[in-house]
């Protein structure tokens, strides 16, 4: 596990860095239907000053390897700065979302392409957002992912609102994986965030660990891209 430890070592000394946690699974109960669950906890330092937490659930449709569809809602709770979930609420919002993913492999390249459109309801009214993000995953020591493979991640993320000023926020991420075993695989990287800041969160930097839980309910198995729902 040292490349996670010389990653934290590295984004640690930047200063100003928060972490971001991920708790994501996902079960495929069909070769079609899928669900998923995802937590998160974020802090604006480095595991202090906690002030954003998340949970969110839906239900995915695959109408093949390549492409699927999914819909989903979600709780989504912003603090003050300060200290640890300082109240009251900087943002206390529901959100609905669908959206549309797609993959595309190129030799050991793996590509997927999100699409997403959400409701958001905050307590400043309600908003709709646009989301396009691109991720490409290299595994490192093998030809595709699998348990004890080390793999590279890496993504970028606009979103648009309807509204103007229209741009609202781009989100880029580099990391690296590893595939404990057939469902579980551990992330771990730097993610900046320029946010033109609406009623979202504050925060540039982070450290973000994922945990990857990938539950298959049925025999089938085909090669999967690892990521958050995020």
């Amino acid at each position: 596990m040292s490349m996670f430890a010389l990653a934290s070592n590295l984004l640690f000394a930047q200063g100003g860095l928060g972490s971001w946690n991920i708790f994501s699974t996902k079960a495929a109960i069909s070769d079609r239907w899928g669900v998923f669950l995802e937590g998160q906890v974020r802090s604006l330092q480095f595991y202090n000053n906690f002030h954003y937490h998340e949970l969110k659930g839906g239900v995915s449709y695959a109408l093949d390897k390549n492409f699927s569809f999914a819909v989903a809602a979600g709780k989504y709770d912003t603090y003050q700065e300060g200290g640890d979930f300082v109240t009251p609420k900087a943002s206390d919002e529901v959100r609905l979302f669908e959206q549309m993913s797609m993959s595309q492999y190129l030799h050991r390249i793996k590509f997927e392409h999100r699409y997403r459109a959400e409701q958001r309801f905050t307590k400043n009214g309600y908003r709709n957002r646009f989301r396009y993000r691109m991720q490409a995953i290299i595994p490192l020591n093998g030809l595709k992912i699998e348990p004890k493979v080390w793999y590279f991640s890496g993504s970028g993320e606009l979103f648009f609102t309807d509204t103007p000023a229209y741009f609202e926020r781009i989100r880029t991420y580099v990391g690296f994986g590893y595939q404990l075993s057939k469902n579980i695989g551990l992330q771990a990287g730097y993610l900046h965030q320029f946010d033109y800041k609406l009623v979202d969160e504050t925060g540039k930097d982070f450290l973000q660990v994922s945990l990857l839980w990938d539950m298959r309910l049925h025999r089938k198995e085909q090669e999967k891209i690892p990521s958050q729902v995020d």
